[in-house]
């Protein structure tokens, strides 16, 4: 039956840190693997109370079919937010989308045809390595710094690359690195793009979530000839679970992203949308991400502190100011795959670098999330896997000196 397949079903493969994921849910086992937000932080007293004022006040509408844009009053809310960040912009700009992972599949759909060249950071997210590889891209991988992505090895791909349909940047502490793309490079990015004529996918979802520093406009908010499509979602910073994500562009693309996502599943959850906008009208959102943004710094702090004292001292690792991962990069040739066996012995584990590199380089490289264990299971987890670490690097001097 192999051969009733669709073509592009050789594309796609099943998500590594998903499988990882279910190697990870038992209970004994501290997990730095998922981009977990943390579940304690999730508001649900007061959705209990926003569910049933819901219902009350709107609980036919909230039940029926919707328009595929989304719901007014929430695109309105998303309006305001962005507005502080920096992108000007009215509800046509806006899609409503299940979680900003739609929002990739649709930009897939949307923009990449057969063979078409995307690029990216090196390393990149690997969701959305999967999406834009289901519609068969092809992807050019650009060299990054502490500060995001190299302009010069950009605009040196885009003159090696005419015909790349666009660029995909996460600046704001990067999935997988935590790295933030600085000011003048965001600046430079639009130039490069505007001079070169392609578009730039901006996915945005850790950028809420600041916790030191100085906070950043989007690249959107440089954008002068309307080529920035910007992504971002609700599930960092209220509750993954409903799904929420949006797209904000020219209304011209959101027609287009309209009429696709018609197709797909005609229109986003009509009651999650409307329990965001009613949250949103009876609490404080920005109390709210303010409470996860003191717990998060906390925890990134506590395992910044683990890895000085229990790593190696021969690494090398990023220092976010925000978001939800730490980046380690251990001498080659140690393969972080090996690493994750033997962790998972001590039950503890973390995602392998290599599956973020879309042409499948650096195998010596790890994420860690903080986001989702208290300090207590960051200390014993990141003690554990700092044991293995320092194990495997003696032994691969071992196989050297041989």
């Amino acid at each position: 039956m192999e051969n009733k397949f669709a073509e592009r079903v050789r594309l796609v493969k099943s998500s590594e840190t998903r499988e990882i994921l279910k190697v990870t849910e038992r209970p004994e086992v501290i997990s730095f693997a998922g981009g977990l937000p943390a579940p304690e932080l999730f508001p649900v007293e007061a959705l209990k109370d926003v569910c049933h004022a819901v219902l009350n006040e709107e609980g036919p509408a909230s039940l029926q079919y919707s328009t595929t844009e989304g719901y007014i009053p929430l695109r309105e809310g998303i309006c305001k937010r962005m507005e502080v960040t920096g992108i000007n912009s009215t509800i046509d700009n806006v899609l409503i989308t299940s979680g900003s992972q739609q929002a990739l599949d649709l930009t897939g759909r949307l923009f990449i045809n057969e063979g078409d060249t995307i690029i990216c950071e090196s390393p990149t997210y690997l969701a959305a390595i999967n999406a834009f590889k289901s519609y068969d891209a092809k992807f050019v991988e650009v060299a990054m710094d502490d500060d995001g992505m190299v302009m010069e090895e950009l605009e040196k791909k885009l003159q090696e690359h005419p015909n790349t349909k666009f660029i995909y940047t996460i600046p704001d502490f990067q999935n997988p690195t935590g790295r933030t793309l600085k000011l003048e490079r965001r600046k430079k990015m639009i130039e490069l793009a505007n001079q070169y004529d392609v578009l730039i996918v901006e996915d945005n979802p850790y950028g809420a979530v600041r916790f030191a520093g100085e906070a950043l406009p989007p690249v959107k908010h440089f954008d002068t000839e309307s080529r920035v499509i910007y992504i971002s979602t609700f599930s960092k910073i209220f509750t993954p679970g409903l799904r929420l994500g949006w797209i904000c562009a020219d209304k011209h693309f959101i027609d287009k992203f309209v009429s696709f996502k018609q197709t797909a599943d005609l229109h986003t959850d009509s009651f999650a949308q409307r329990i965001t906008a009613k949250y949103m009208e009876l609490y404080d959102i920005e109390e709210h991400i303010n409470k996860i943004k003191a717990v998060y710094k906390e925890r990134c702090t506590a395992m910044l502190s683990c890895i000085e004292e229990f790593f190696p001292k021969n690494i090398t690792y990023s220092k976010p100011e925000g978001g939800l991962f730490i980046w380690i990069e251990l001498p080659e040739p140690v393969d972080s795959r090996e690493i994750f066996t033997e962790c998972l012995k001590n039950n503890v584990a973390f995602v392998p670098g290599a599956p973020f590199f879309p042409n499948g380089t650096k195998n010596n490289t790890l994420r860690l999330n903080y986001s989702n264990m208290p300090k207590d299971k960051i200390f014993e987890g990141m003690k554990r896997l700092g044991e293995v670490v320092q194990h495997e690097l003696e032994k691969e001097n071992t196989l050297l000196l041989k």
